[in-house]
């Protein structure tokens, strides 16, 4: 019993301090699931990076805990961070279509906007509206993942809340969700 609890211990601290040190767990299948790690600075922020961040609307945060999306974390609402890719940069116009969302007249691979989701639970209305990006805000896609929780519904997000992450050790390509 005294050897379990040094163990755990021992994990919990290991976990603390990979946390801190910008190390980041992805078991979703959003994106490949692994390891990844925050780029260190604040490099810029470009079309096709990765890039993780916090999800900041009180309601989609219950929406993603409640339904099992996200699991608990560490930021702020409680939430894990989320881990996707950069699709839409301020300036960009972002229309929806049938097939899924274009950026730049450019259908988004995986994009196109579900009514429910894998377990046939209706999904919220579409917070993402046609039009262009405005200043200080991104959309966020997952990776090639028809079911990815992701600014199809939530809609942008802050240009300032993301943190640049490369992954470190991938376990799989893709998982299904």
């Amino acid at each position: 019993m005294k050897y379990a609890f040094l163990l755990v211990l021992l994990l919990v601290c290991g976990g603390a301090f990979l946390f801190q040190e910008g190390f980041r767990l992805n078991a979703t299948a959003s994106m490949p699931r692994g390891i990844y790690r925050l780029v260190p600075g604040h490099p810029v922020i470009e079309h096709g990076d990765l890039v993780s961040f916090c999800l900041e609307d009180a309601s989609f945060a219950a929406l993603a805990l409640d339904r099992g999306y996200l699991r608990p974390g560490s930021c702020p609402g409680g939430l894990e961070p989320l881990l996707k890719r950069i699709a839409g940069l301020p300036g960009d116009f972002v229309d929806i279509g049938p097939d899924g969302l274009m950026v730049n007249s450019r259908l988004q691979p995986e994009s196109r906007i579900c009514v429910q989701d894998r377990h046939g639970r209706p999904l919220p209305p579409v917070a993402l509206h046609p039009g262009r990006i405005p200043a200080g805000m991104a959309l966020i896609l997952s990776e090639d993942h028809p079911g990815g929780f992701d600014g199809r519904y939530f809609g942008l997000v802050p240009l300032a809340s993301l943190r640049k992450v490369r992954p470190v050790q991938l376990f799989d390509s893709m998982g299904g969700n």
